[in-house]
């Protein structure tokens, strides 16, 4: 059991904390930032509810948060249910029209009601859309062999600004609109980066399952310039997975996003972290 000093040097260390963090807070006051949630984040309840609670806290203190959500493994469960199978091409899924029925459903109906619900059980206000809602992201097809894959062609941010205004946090699951009625499966980090470029956001945060962007010795970069990402990338030092996410974040920075962090959001707390304390968590990236 805990000893009265042992109890009071903790609320000494929690009140210095939240006294180091007031030149962040009122640094993103009224900032507009938008996450991509995905891997470990979503696969515990423990951990949505930890996320959701560190959202509902950035709200608070006058931040204007915006969710942007993946969901593969849960699209792989239900594919499997339905015994519809999925091809791959170069990584990535060829999406017929019965597996975009099912995407749609997965994303827009049980992922992302789950997200907002979490949101709303501590004491948050957020509403779920996709992308066809609002024509918010309207596509044109990313490959012909891919099927309905579509990379966002234009983002109308109007509804996610509404929605900021009337204090609501907006949870949005990347499916988007056709031109001719078509329903379009989206990279989650794609359509992330599509949206906070569309709203000019001051930080894109991509929540992933490593630690960031490592460098030849295998250690974090924890701040990077555009040219570097693309340095490493033709030495093959960035390889696989980490590709697309750096890829989203030079199209959101050339978009206007003012950075983009890659971090790790299996670490308690990384969004806190990043935004309200001088530590960080993961790799910074932003125009030098």
């Amino acid at each position: 059991m805990k000893t009265q000093t042992m109890m009071n040097r903790d609320w000494i260390a929690t009140a210095r904390t939240l006294s180091q963090a007031l030149p962040y807070l009122q640094r993103y006051d009224g900032a507009r930032v938008v996450i991509k949630l995905g891997g470990h984040a979503m696969g515990s309840q423990e951990a949505m509810e930890s996320f959701a609670r560190d959202v509902v806290l950035m709200q608070q203190v006058g931040v204007n948060p915006v969710i942007v959500h993946g969901g593969g493994p849960m699209i792989n469960e239900m594919l499997a249910k339905l015994d519809i199978t999925s091809e791959f091409v170069n990584g990535k899924r060829v999406t017929d029209e019965a597996t975009i029925e099912v995407v749609e459903m997965v994303l827009s109906g049980r992922v992302n009601k789950r997200i907002a619900q979490a949101i709303n059980d501590q004491g948050g206000r957020a509403v779920g859309l996709s992308g066809k809602d609002a024509n918010l992201m309207v596509c044109d097809y990313a490959s012909p062999e891919l099927g309905f894959v579509g990379d966002p062609n234009s983002v109308n941010p109007d509804v996610l600004h509404r929605m900021h205004d009337a204090e609501i946090i907006p949870v949005v699951a990347p499916i988007g609109a056709g031109r001719n009625g078509e329903t379009f499966n989206i990279n989650g980090d794609t359509a992330a980066g599509a949206i906070a470029a569309a709203l000019k956001a001051d930080r894109l945060l991509l929540l992933t399952d490593v630690a960031g962007v490592k460098g030849s010795d295998g250690e974090v970069l924890t701040e990077m310039t555009p040219q570097q990402i693309r340095d490493l990338t033709r030495d093959g030092v960035i390889a696989g997975g980490m590709i697309p996410k750096t890829e989203t974040a030079l199209a959101a920075i050339e978009g206007g996003v003012r950075a983009v962090v890659i971090l790790d959001g299996r670490a308690p707390n990384a969004c806190l972290l990043e935004l309200f304390t001088d530590h960080g968590a993961g790799s910074l990236i932003r125009a030098g």
